[in-house]
């Protein structure tokens, strides 16, 4: 199997590790999250990011907490107590993006299901199974990839924004996925990446993982993109997703809204890429998604170096809302779906196993 070398979260010897985000370029180092507030600590503070990574990361993590109360020997109902009140500490640590959500319920469901089994053997199905999902993540990109690649085609060029790659997965990618897929398939194409303000995940984290796999990214300014597709200069934009409701508005990285204005009035097509987890059954429209809002500390400073004057205000969302009439086609593992969405997002969500019975989707 042709993959990405780049693996952001490993579990081995009783231990989650996750590569630390915050130390790239400069430094490739792993974070020990094992514990459930050391874990939140990394969901929180970005040191693992991205819509898919967080959710098997807090799959990870309650499956680890539930081995932890196996050990103390506590009952059955208390074992469970104690789960949901974890489960809750992870889903609060990040708003927006659904999968945190979607890897914590996993493992909370099935241990509900399944507490006449002794808990050693309970703990030990949870581990199991929020294991698996590390190499199940990494099948669902690689289908992901193989059905972007074909979609864009002889595309020249490509932007994308902030990271939906590798670091932002357990591997290969949603967005870069599809990228990597392509040259992969023999594409020969320019990929431009967005600097992605106000935490630099484009030229950090984006352009550091494509040049590991040998791919040449152009870094460019946020502000450059219209310019680029003014002068065509941009065949199509592909971008991740850190939430999909049932009509097909999305959530993603601040700037993403303003890309698909422009790819709309510029005549690009605008693709998101993204698995089916990160398809919000509960949430009907883009107006009802929790925008999360960030420490003002990230937009008046870059590289610890204070940039604005004191005292100023500041707005920092993490998150904006595109809306599914703007978005060419979302891609998924099951399939390409075009708008309007609202039928194949409900036919695609049956499609979904484990969430609501409780059963690993391995």
């Amino acid at each position: 199997m042709f993959t990405s070398s780049i693996r952001p979260i490993r579990s081995e010897n009783g231990r989650i590790l996750v590569l630390d985000q915050r130390k790239l370029p400069h430094s490739v180092e792993y974070f020990d999250a094992t514990r459930l507030d050391d874990m939140c600590f990394a969901i929180k503070e970005m040191v693992v990011r991205g819509a898919p990574a967080i959710g098997v990361a807090a799959a990870l993590a309650l499956a680890c907490e539930g081995q932890r109360l196996s050990s103390a020997r506590v009952s059955p109902l208390e074992f469970l107590s104690q789960l949901e009140k974890a489960k809750g500490k992870l889903e609060a640590t990040r708003p927006t993006a659904v999968n945190l959500r979607w890897g914590a319920q996993l493992i909370f469901k099935l241990a509900q299901d399944n507490l006449s089994e002794t808990l050693d053997v309970l703990a030990a199905r949870l581990v199991d199974c929020a294991r698996g999902l590390i190499e199940e993540d990494i099948a669902i990109n690689l289908q992901i990839g193989e059905r972007g690649a074909k979609l864009i085609g002889d595309a020249s060029s490509v932007l994308t924004h902030c990271n939906a790659g590798a670091l932002a997965t357990c591997g290969w990618g949603t967005a870069l996925g599809v990228i990597r897929s392509a040259v992969k398939l023999g594409a020969h194409m320019t990929v431009y990446v967005d600097e992605t303000r106000p935490r630099q995940q484009g030229a950090r984290l984006t352009a550091w993982e494509l040049l590991e796999d040998n791919i040449q990214p152009t870094v460019i300014a946020d502000s450059v993109a219209g310019y680029l597709m003014s002068k065509k200069m941009v065949d199509v934009v592909i971008v991740g997703a850190d939430r999909i409701t049932l009509n097909g508005d999305t959530a993603n990285k601040i700037g993403t809204y303003t890309l698909a204005v422009l790819a709309n009035v510029h005549n690009v097509p605008f693709y998101v890429a993204a698995p089916l987890s990160t398809i919000d059954a509960e949430t009907l429209t883009g107006k009802d998604i929790p925008i999360e809002e960030r420490d003002p500390h990230e937009v008046t400073s870059i590289g610890g170096m204070e940039i604005c004057p004191e005292g100023v205000n500041v707005l920092n969302p993490a998150f904006d809302v595109t809306p599914g009439r703007l978005i060419s086609a979302i891609i998924t593992e099951v399939g390409i779906f075009r708008p309007p969405y609202e039928v194949a997002i409900q036919e695609a969500l049956n499609q979904i196993p484990g969430v609501n019975a409780g059963v690993c989707p391995h």
